[in-house]
């Protein structure tokens, strides 16, 4: 037919035909490359910093599960009355940016891409908790003079997230 010499002369070969079930496909988070069990298991690196990372994680760098954190930073921040998605997303690329250089003036054999920004990803995490407890304060009044403690916790997390950068690129 036509559309087939088409697809064939543009160097595409068509692989489905009307006879091909859809049993035959991969799962849909398998096809869109989606590893919860890797999501989950650098998740919990990145909130227990003193247990050593494993060499496996820096092997396959996800994105899909800082672009979930990403999201939900700025869904909670919508809860809690602030419009903040623009900037998350400016922030993220600068910071991303930026730390990829300074990684990369710092070590030796040079750290990737995708390995910083899945790494400052993840380490978005204890900023979503903060956002959770602001978005409950917002609507629980008398809660907001737990600010200063929920800051202090923040900035100890922030601490840690850097702690778990430096142990990754001191491993690479």
């Amino acid at each position: 037919s036509t559309i087939q010499a088409l697809t064939c002369s543009m160097g595409a070969v068509p692989t489905q035909t009307a006879s091909d079930s859809f049993e035959d496909e991969p799962p849909l988070m398998e096809e869109l490359g989606i590893d919860l069990p890797q999501i989950y298991q650098t998740t919990m690196t990145v909130l227990n910093p003193s247990k050593p990372a494993a060499t496996t994680l820096m092997d396959d760098p996800d994105l899909s599960g800082p672009l979930l954190f990403c999201l939900g930073f700025g869904s909670l921040l919508l809860l809690s009355g602030k419009i903040h998605f623009g900037y998350i997303y400016g922030v993220a690329l600068i910071g991303a940016a930026s730390m990829y250089t300074l990684l990369n003036l710092m070590s030796v054999n040079g750290v990737s891409a995708s390995i910083t920004v899945s790494v400052l990803g993840y380490c978005m995490l204890p900023m979503c908790g903060l956002a959770a407890i602001s978005a409950y304060s917002v609507s629980r009044g008398y809660l907001g003079s737990f600010y200063p403690l929920s800051l202090f916790l923040g900035c100890v997390r922030f601490f840690q997230a850097v702690r778990v950068c430096v142990g990754y690129v001191r491993s690479a």
